[in-house]
C-alpha cells in the first residue's frame, strides 16, 4: 500500500511541539475561536478557527508539517480529521491543546485581565 493511501492522525506532545516550533519544521494552527486566540496564544501560532475551518486552504506538509492546537486537544482532533476528510496523507495535533501546554510550563502570550497588559512569557 502507497503512503497516500494510508491516512493516520498523530498526536504529539506540547514538549515535542515546541521543539518543532523552535526549529521551523512546523506550522502551528490554533482552532480556537479569535476570543480565546486574544486572550492567550502560543508564539508563532496562526489561527484558523474551526468555526470557520476550510482545510484546503491550508498549505501542504512541505517543507514544514502542520499541526494543530486547541484548548484540551477536542477541537485540533476534529481540525485533524476534516483535513484527512480534505485528501492530506496525514495529520496532526498537539494533546491536551493550550491548558497541557501551560501544564508543562510552556510560554505563552496573554492579556491580564484586570489591566489588559500583555503579558508575554517569551520565548525560553
Amino acid at each position: 500500500m502507497s503512503q497516500s493511501h494510508t491516512r493516520a492522525i498523530t498526536e504529539l506532545e506540547p514538549r515535542d511541539v515546541k521543539a518543532l516550533l523552535d526549529a521551523g519544521r512546523i506550522i502551528l494552527i490554533d482552532v480556537r475561536e479569535p476570543t480565546e486566540y486574544a486572550a492567550e496564544r502560543i508564539h508563532g501560532a496562526l489561527l484558523y478557527p474551526l468555526s470557520t475551518f476550510d482545510p484546503v486552504t491550508l498549505p501542504p506538509d512541505d517543507p514544514r508539517e502542520v499541526v494543530f492546537h486547541c484548548g484540551s486537544g477536542k477541537r485540533s482532533l476534529t481540525a485533524a480529521q476534516k483535513r484527512l476528510r480534505a485528501g492530506a496523507a496525514q495529520a496532526r495535533h498537539m494533546s491536551g491543546g493550550i491548558g497541557a501546554w501551560r501544564a508543562a510550563g510552556l510560554p505563552t502570550i496573554r492579556i491580564d485581565p484586570a489591566t489588559g497588559a500583555v503579558i508575554d512569557a517569551g520565548r525560553g
